[in-house]
């Protein structure tokens, strides 16, 4: 009788352990192809991620902030930031009434407006103008004098066709 009760004893402690090993074997398993999923997207986020900042260097190429030769002419007047301040001259031009001057067009639907506007160099600037339904872009020339005042001269325009 009691080599029976080892034997059972030893068959159920073997089923136990034989349990243990294969959900141990599953759970590294399992485990191990987390860690690969996980492998696989960090390397997509890297990519991702890169592919980001080449746009966006992309996109800054033409830009006063990064041309260090067109900043240069801006060294004597001592601004901090002659991207803002520029920017800041130009969105004064909307406060005039009616249509802002530059716009070379009548407002539709209101007034015309500069909305949004990217400084390319120290001399050039590309606008965006909008009444609230029609819209377009200017090509505008402008200088910064000494005194800090900024001439601006449109040099293109463009308005788009509303589509319905």
């Amino acid at each position: 009788m009691k080599n029976k009760i080892f034997l059972y004893l030893f068959v159920f402690i073997a089923l136990i352990v034989l349990y243990q090993f294969i959900s141990a074997n599953n759970f590294a398993k399992a485990v191990n192809s987390d860690i690969g999923d996980l492998k696989s997207e960090v390397a997509e986020l890297k990519d991702s991620l890169q592919q980001s900042q080449l746009k966006i260097l992309d996109i800054q190429y033409f830009s006063l902030d990064n041309n260090d030769d067109a900043l240069a002419y801006y060294d004597h007047l001592n601004l901090k930031n002659p991207t803002r301040y520029i920017e800041d001259k130009l969105l004064e031009t909307n406060e005039k009434k009616g249509s802002n001057p530059l716009v070379p067009y009548e407002g539709m639907e209101g007034d015309f407006k500069i909305n949004k506007i990217k400084i390319l160099n120290h001399k050039w600037i590309v606008a965006d103008f909008s009444d609230g339904k029609y819209w377009g872009d200017l090509v505008i020339k402008y200088e910064l004098k000494d005194d800090l005042g900024v001439d601006f001269t449109l040099m293109d325009h463009l308005l788009y066709a509303r589509s319905n």
